[in-house]
């Protein structure tokens, strides 16, 4: 398993690398300190241990007919800002591995292994053992290993404070079980899945609002029951193990195709898995729009920029048969994920793109 940091300080002095900006004692105490969180996230496939030059993850091929691998990379963007804004730190890491590992479960693929790379303007130890046990709290809940990283020391590129995340997730799924648009029909049900709030998505509009219109980030707005600071940074729900569980239970006869709600909004997502000739009907009574939006919508946000910028409640969509949609809600609140059903797929003969649109008023 690797992670690695820049090189260490030498002695004092004007060319030494630590006068340049980069303190490796600093990278290896924050190695030390995350350490134990790291090592929690290991699965039985995981070989080696932390500080190598490369993690390595035995892949059982015997489980497998005809194995895929599947793979994504993402970041959390600017709720980073928010999180610098209030010293917080241990949630982005849950944000991130929470981007990767559930685009890779919407194609029906099990998180295997992620890797994570924290840039930095200064290694502040405990700060990045904060970020990175959130890393790894996030790969335990989705059952992925975190198998590395690195974290780099740019004092040149970025303020001392500054920091930014990116990861990327491996998977495997089985050629033949594979989910997406081909196998969605006319008749299928839409399973909402509710988020935890506005997870990683459109938080450069959120600051643009709470910048302009003053917003207390430490107090507790009307209709909120909490501060609003921590509201924002509530991480992102993982569903990767709810999602497959669904898979498990029902088979890819019956579950269909999963859409990850991040940028673009609820509609804009769930089209990507509607082919040609169909169109998805979600209706907005099925469920109510989170306080929160509500709040940002107050303070000048338009609904249908809302729509576009936010999840508004719904986290990840599935499709699934008719037969199964009713067991499938229950299934997913079993497991903690409060779930509804919020439409149908139906025939859209003159669309020559999969579609879905959204009718109804929110409760």
């Amino acid at each position: 398993m690797s992670r690695s940091s820049g090189p260490a300080s030498g002695d004092p002095g004007d060319l030494t690398y630590a006068a340049s900006g980069v303190d490796i004692d600093a990278g290896e105490r924050a190695v030390t300190l995350m350490r134990s969180a790291v090592e929690k996230t290991n699965r039985p496939e995981v070989v080696g241990g932390l500080g190598g030059f490369a993690g390595l993850f035995a892949l059982d091929t015997a489980k497998y007919r005809r194995p895929l691998l599947a793979s994504s990379t993402d970041g959390v963007g600017t709720k980073i800002a928010l999180a610098r804004t209030l010293d917080r730190h241990d949630t982005v890491g849950i944000d991130l591995v929470a981007m990767v590992v559930d685009d890779l479960v919407a194609c029906g693929a099990e998180p295997l292994f992620l890797q994570d790379y924290v840039a930095c303007g200064r290694v502040v130890p405990e700060r990045i053992a904060a970020i990175v046990t959130g890393i790894a709290a996030g790969c335990t809940e989705a059952g992925a290993a975190l198998v590395g990283g690195e974290t780099a020391e740019h004092g040149d590129l970025m303020d001392a404070d500054e920091y930014d995340l990116a990861a990327t997730a491996v998977g495997v799924v089985e050629a033949d079980a594979v989910l997406g648009p081909e196998r969605v029909r006319a008749g299928d049900v839409v399973v909402a899945m509710a988020s935890s709030g506005l997870h990683s998505n459109g938080y450069s509009l959120v600051r643009r609002v709470v910048d302009r219109a003053g917003l207390d980030l430490t107090a507790t707005p009307a209709g909120l029951s909490r501060p609003l600071g921590e509201e924002l940074l509530e991480p992102t729900r993982i569903y990767a193990l709810a999602c497959l569980a669904l898979v498990t239970e029902f088979g890819v006869d019956d579950v269909h195709a999963f859409a990850h709600i991040t940028g673009g909004g609820l509609a804009g997502n769930t089209a990507r898995v509607v082919p040609a000739g169909l169109t998805a009907v979600l209706d907005r009574a099925s469920w109510a729009l989170p306080p929160v939006v509500r709040l940002l919508e107050e303070h000048g946000v338009p609904r249908a920029e809302s729509e576009r910028a936010f999840n508004c409640g719904v986290g990840m969509v599935a499709a699934v048969s008719p037969a199964s949609a009713h067991r499938a809600v229950e299934l997913l609140a079993a497991r903690g994920v409060p779930a509804w059903i919020a439409g149908t797929v139906e025939a859209a003969p003159d669309a020559q793109h999969g579609t879905a649109g959204l009718v109804g008023s929110y409760r």
